[in-house]
C-alpha cells in the first residue's frame, strides 16, 4: 500500500525547519523528499549535485539545497514542461523517474502529476501541489506506512503544519 503525506511550504526556510523537526524526532530521513523550483540564480550558475559530487556554486537557495541533499537520501534535477527547473531531494526522484515514462499513460499529466498520481495523490490535489511549485512554494513528502504518515502529521502539527495524508 503506497501512503503519503505532503505539505506545502511558502519559503525554503519553512520547510528546512520542518524537516530538521521531523529529523530532531527521529524520523527516517529516507522516507522524505523535498520538492521545489530553484531558478533564481542571479548571477552564479545552479549546479547538480549528487551523493559524491561537489558543487561550487548554487544560487539563491544554495544553502537550502545543499543542507537537504546531506540530509535526504538521493537528489536530482529535473527541467519539465509547464513547470520549468525542479530540484528534488529524496525517495521521490525515482518515483519522478517512473513518473517521466508514465505522463502519457496517466490522462496528459506531466512528470511531476504522474509521479505523484502513482503514490496514490488523487487528480484534485496533483493540481493544487503543481499549482504550488510554479508559485514557487516548496512540497514536503512524507512516505511510509500509515503509522510513519500519521506520526509525521504529529510531528509537524507541534510545529504550527498540517501534513495532508493521502492513502491509495
Amino acid at each position: 500500500m503506497k501512503n503519503a503525506g505532503i505539505i506545502t511550504f511558502d519559503t525554503h526556510t519553512e520547510a528546512e525547519e520542518a524537516v530538521k523537526e521531523l529529523q530532531k524526532s527521529g524520523f527516517d530521513m529516507k522516507k522524505l523528499s523535498i520538492i521545489g523550483k530553484d531558478y533564481h540564480t542571479e548571477e552564479d550558475v545552479v549546479g547538480y549535485y549528487n551523493t559524491g559530487d561537489r558543487v561550487m556554486k548554487w544560487g539563491k537557495f544554495g544553502a537550502f539545497w545543499g543542507g537537504l541533499f546531506g540530509l535526504l537520501f538521493g537528489s536530482a534535477f529535473f527541467f519539465i514542461p509547464g513547470l520549468g527547473p525542479i530540484m528534488i531531494a529524496g525517495p521521490f526522484v525515482s518515483t519522478i523517474i517512473g513518473g517521466l515514462e508514465g505522463a502519457v499513460i496517466v490522462g496528459g499529466l506531466d512528470a511531476l502529476g504522474a509521479a505523484l498520481y502513482s503514490i496514490g495523490i488523487p487528480k484534485d490535489s496533483i493540481i493544487k501541489y503543481e499549482t504550488a511549485i510554479k508559485s514557487d512554494k516548496f512540497l514536503l513528502v512524507v512516505h511510509g506506512s500509515m503509522d510513519e504518515i500519521t506520526n509525521a502529521k504529529s510531528i509537524l502539527k507541534n510545529i504550527g503544519h498540517n501534513l495532508e495524508v493521502h492513502s491509495a
